[in-house]
């Protein structure tokens, strides 16, 4: 059946969710294609994630997003899941077969990588030592996107190392988990910096990272967007870094669902990014 004869439904499942951007994001490229259809927010308790899930197929939705607390209990719900979301642990998209079959995949790696080469066209993850902050799923995600690209050495480091250890051992060569007493001596030689924790969010505290170390040719990345600069990027901007904050992380990572759930890939555009800029202010 053509696209433009049916109502395309997807949403994002979460809980709480009705902070979530990506309605805002994916009912405006439901304008921009042309298509008749709606993005909207699903607030799921934790308890009713597998009945939510398996009920996508019956009303008619094409497929969700996954956003905390769901990402990982989720991989042992769906049917079928990518070699990429199965390592990371995690799924982020979840698509539903004409049969009912739902599919989950993860595209927060790619979107990081896709926000970056935006930004910096000539960027390659070779270039140098890569400092990821933090051994969440956002750092699964990170690391998981630069070894993709080619990163040759990534420095993990987090406040519980056993935690940046087991991200090392899981995903592998070329990341080294280091203590957080390290953290400024990693930033030596640096070609970039990424903070995957929530320090600087808005309602966190700041990151406690030091950048004196820190080449100033080098690109310090936040996946925070809340604020669009948070304190560890002004941080870095003063100093004369280049930056770049983690809306486009979720921009970019936005047409891989749809290619799953209609089989079409939206552009982001200024436009686009501006609107859901002016939403966080």
């Amino acid at each position: 059946m053509n696209l433009k004869d049916r109502f395309l439904m997807a949403g994002v499942m979460g809980w709480p969710v009705m902070h979530s951007r990506s309605p805002l994001m994916h009912n405006h490229w439901f304008a921009q294609e042309k298509l008749k259809g709606v993005y909207v927010p699903l607030a799921i308790q934790p308890d009713n994630l597998e009945a939510a899930l398996r009920g996508l197929h019956a009303l008619g939705f094409s497929g969700c997003n996954l956003t905390i607390p769901h990402k990982q209990k989720a991989l042992q719900i769906v049917d079928e899941v990518d070699n990429v979301a199965q390592k990371m642990g995690a799924i982020s998209c979840v698509a539903v077969n004409e049969d009912g079959r739902l599919i989950g995949s993860n595209n927060d790696a790619a979107g990081f990588i896709r926000n970056v080469n935006e930004f910096q066209p000539d960027w390659q993850a070779k270039r140098g030592p890569i400092v990821v902050i933090g051994a969440g799923g956002g750092s699964r995600a990170v690391c998981q996107g630069l070894i993709q690209a080619g990163a040759q050495e990534i420095r993990l480091v987090n406040r519980n190392l056993e935690r940046a250890q087991t991200v090392m051992s899981e995903l592998g060569q070329p990341i080294k988990a280091y203590p957080w007493a390290d953290r400024a001596d990693l930033m030596q030689g640096a070609a970039m910096v990424v903070n995957t924790t929530s320090q600087g969010m808005v309602g966190q505290t700041a990151l406690d990272i030091q950048l004196d170390l820190l080449p100033t040719d080098a690109l310090v990345t936040d996946i925070v967007y809340t604020p669009l600069e948070t304190p560890f990027l002004a941080q870095a901007r003063v100093r004369g870094n280049a930056t770049l904050n983690g809306l486009g992380m979720l921009l970019h990572q936005g047409p891989l669902g749809w290619k799953a759930w209609f089989g079409i890939e939206p552009k982001v555009t200024p436009e686009l990014r501006k609107l859901l800029e002016q939403s966080l202010i």
